[in-house]
Order: C-alpha cells, then sequence, then structure tokens
C-alpha cells in the first residue's frame, strides 16, 4: 500500500447518490450544484452527520452549471460549512476517482481531517457557450454546444468516442454478438439491484426519491429507482444495426447521458470509526492508477490503470473480490477482460453505467460506492473500480471492506 494512503478510511456509510435520470427526464431542469446540496443536506441529516464536521470539500463537475465558477465555496456555504473551502475538479468520466483522490491527498498530508467529496453533472440541457473574437470575420466568434460538440468530437483526433469504440472492436476483434451478449448480462446483474423493492440501492439510496421542484421547495415527481433504463432482449438488439456503417457498436450496445449526484466521505481511520453507521466495519483506500490509452482507443486505458492501482496496493488482480467499471460501451469490459484474463461475466454484480447511465462526473463515485456495498454484502474482500474518460485517459482505485 502507498504509505500515504495508510491512514485513510472512507466511513462506511458516510456517501450516497440519488437515482440516475435518463437525460432530458427528473432532473433536467435542476441545477446541478444546487440540486447536490439540496441532497446532501438531507443525506447528512439522514446520518447524523453535522457539516461541521468537514474541514474540506472537493466537487467534481464536467458540465458547467450558472456560477459553477465558486465551486466548493458556494457548495459547502449552501450545505451549511460556510467556512469550508476546496478544489473544483474535472476530469470528464474519471472525475469521481480523481475526487476522491483530491481529497484523499489533502487529508493525508495533514492539510485537512475530514473531506466531503460530492460528484455532479446535468447533461441535459447542457450550455451553449460564445467565444468573443472581435477580429474574426465580421467580428463574430466561436461557439460550442459543450455537451452534444465535445460528447461528438476529440479536438486532437476530430473523432467521437463511437470511433474508439469501434476502433478497438475492430483491433481486438469483438463482434456485435457478443457486445450483445454481455449488454443481457448487465441488466440481468442490474435487476439484482431491483431485487425486494431495490434492496441494494437503498444501502445508499434514499428510496422513493423526491424529485425537488427547481426552486428546491416543493416536490415535482417521485422516482421509485433510475429512471430511463433500457430493458433489452435478444430479440431486440439482434435487430439493431451498428450505428456506424461497417462498425459493431449498436445503440444497444452503449450507454445513454444521465443526471444525478453521488458523495463520499473522506478522513482519517480513527475518525472513521466516529462517523460510520457501523464502525465495525471498515473502508480503507488501497491505491490509485491513472493512464492513457493511444489515441482513439478510449476503452483500452481502463485496464493499465487498473494495473497501476493494484501495483501501489502491491496487490494482484485475483485477489479482487470485485471487479466495478465505468463502461459506456459494452466493449470497455469485453477488452478489459481479455487484457488481464478476468471474467468479464462475473465483473459489475448489481450492474454498472452501461445500464443505469452516463452523468459523467458522480459516475464513477457511485460505483465506488456500489462496490463498497457490495464488499459488505459479502463479508468484505477487496475490490477494484476502473474506467475510462475523454482524452483517452483513465482512473482506477483499490480499496477493502473489513474489520475497522
Amino acid at each position: 500500500m502507498n504509505p500515504m494512503l495508510a491512514d485513510l478510511a472512507i466511513p462506511y456509510g458516510a456517501y450516497w447518490s440519488t437515482p440516475f435520470a435518463r437525460w432530458q427526464g427528473a432532473f433536467a431542469n435542476l441545477h446541478s450544484l444546487e440540486f447536490a446540496a439540496h441532497v446532501a443536506r438531507r443525506e447528512l441529516a439522514r446520518r447524523n452527520l453535522e457539516p461541521g464536521a468537514f474541514d474540506h470539500g472537493v466537487l467534481g463537475i464536467s458540465v458547467p452549471q450558472k456560477h459553477s465558477f465558486y465551486g466548493v465555496p458556494w457548495l459547502m456555504g449552501l450545505i451549511g460549512a460556510p467556512a469550508v473551502g476546496g478544489p473544483t475538479v474535472m476530469q470528464a468520466c474519471a472525475t469521481g476517482v480523481r475526487s476522491l483522490l483530491a481529497a484523499a491527498q489533502e487529508v493525508s498530508s495533514g492539510l485537512a481531517r475530514t473531506s466531503l467529496v460530492i460528484a455532479c453533472d446535468r447533461t441535459s440541457n447542457g450550455p451553449h457557450l460564445y467565444y468573443p473574437n472581435p477580429r474574426g470575420p465580421g467580428g463574430t466568434g466561436a461557439s460550442e454546444d459543450w455537451v452534444m460538440d465535445n460528447f461528438g468530437c476529440d479536438p486532437l483526433g476530430r473523432h467521437s468516442m463511437l470511433v474508439t469504440a469501434e476502433n478497438v472492436a475492430r483491433k481486438h476483434g469483438i463482434g456485435t454478438a457478443a457486445q450483445h451478449e454481455l449488454v443481457l448480462r448487465r441488466e440481468a446483474q442490474y435487476a439484482d439491484a431491483l431485487a425486494d423493492e431495490a434492496a441494494f440501492l437503498r444501502r445508499f439510496m434514499t428510496l422513493p426519491f423526491e424529485v425537488p421542484a427547481p426552486g428546491f421547495k416543493k416536490t415535482a415527481s417521485v422516482l421509485q429507482a433510475d429512471e430511463g433504463v433500457s430493458r433489452s432482449t435478444p430479440e431486440g438488439l439482434a435487430a439493431l444495426k451498428p450505428v456506424m456503417e461497417g462498425g459493431s457498436v449498436t445503440y444497444g450496445g452503449q450507454t445513454h447521458p444521465a443526471d444525478g449526484n453521488a458523495a463520499i466521505v473522506v478522513t482519517t481511520r480513527d475518525r472513521a470509526r466516529e462517523l460510520a453507521r457501523d464502525p465495525a466495519i471498515g473502508v480503507r483506500l488501497l491505491g490509485f492508477g491513472s493512464s492513457r490509452a493511444a489515441l482513439a482507443h478510449m476503452p483500452e486505458a481502463p485496464a493499465p490503470a487498473a494495473q497501476r492501482a493494484l501495483a501501489q496496493a502491491g496487490l494482484p488482480i485475483g485477489e479482487m473480490a470485485i471487479i466495478k467499471t465505468h463502461n459506456p460501451f459494452a466493449v470497455n469490459d469485453l477488452v478489459f477482460a481479455r487484457v488481464t484474463g478476468v471474467d468479464a461475466m462475473a465483473m459489475n454484480p448489481f450492474g454498472c453505467s452501461l445500464v443505469w447511465g452516463h452523468p459523467q462526473a458522480p459516475m464513477g463515485t457511485r460505483a465506488i460506492i456500489e462496490l463498497i456495498e457490495a464488499l459488505a454484502l459479502r463479508g468484505g474482500g477487496r475490490g477494484l473500480f476502473t474506467g475510462c474518460a475523454a482524452g483517452d485517459t483513465a482512473m482506477a482505485v483499490v480499496l477493502e471492506v473489513g474489520a475497522a
């Protein structure tokens, strides 16, 4: 284990996630940062955690919102901790792990004792940005639709994210049928999370979930679980054609954009026992890793990031009781399994972003929370989360759930 992480812990139960809602759905008109603060106030109260317990915050966000320039100071002020500051972090879909690492570094350095990490995003109604240029033709500037334009074009290679999946599928000989088989497996795993009135999700998610109106004073609707999740059939998937001519990735073999937020507390091991829902259960951070794949080969990045996190933890992948991934494409997990030798069908118990959606910053945060709870259900063990991000990058974390 990296010595930096030796005295760090996540208090068991001191984390939460909203349901995720397909874009232009239930959360489409909620300011993502204000919504995250609204949820945090309620979830902290449910856990009897006072905002004054924190002396540091990290905000993970990848889609700008009005006034998000003010980042953590604004967020923590809304929660009721006006003396707390900290950084705002953005690394697209790797933001969740990057934010967790930022908190770990702050606490391990002694600059803070207890950090609240909140990740939020709203891909719905993304901002339309204009960049003035008085010297442009006719005095006009440049503009972009933050979400749509960046989904569709990596400025370094001028390719879409879908192209990265097709490049990797072609390189590794992964066809449409194999991708669809994995999709059906992931949806079946997510069905386990919905069993017994969503018992697994209720371990970290308040359900039914009251969706606030934009003013955060009234309830606009109620969600029983994630909104807009697809339920595929073999016949339905087989009828789909690849999105790109000559390709292999269909709409059924990829995730959907979404909205939501999630949060995790990071502190010292002693403090974690005080804040935990069950002080007998300990959650330790063992290692982090990052990587970058070749240009336009994004789905290849999670494997080397995982290998670096495992190396920092001093553990082989065979000792991982559970592996969770961010997988915007089914190709991601199939390539990861080929490179590492793990069973692709055994990864991602209780589901993953391929099924419950792609809100970017909070995606990894929720997956880490699910990893912790899945390990706790089996009585403890070590687990890995890894996932790709824009620019052919990835981040990973190894953690352990056991006796405090």
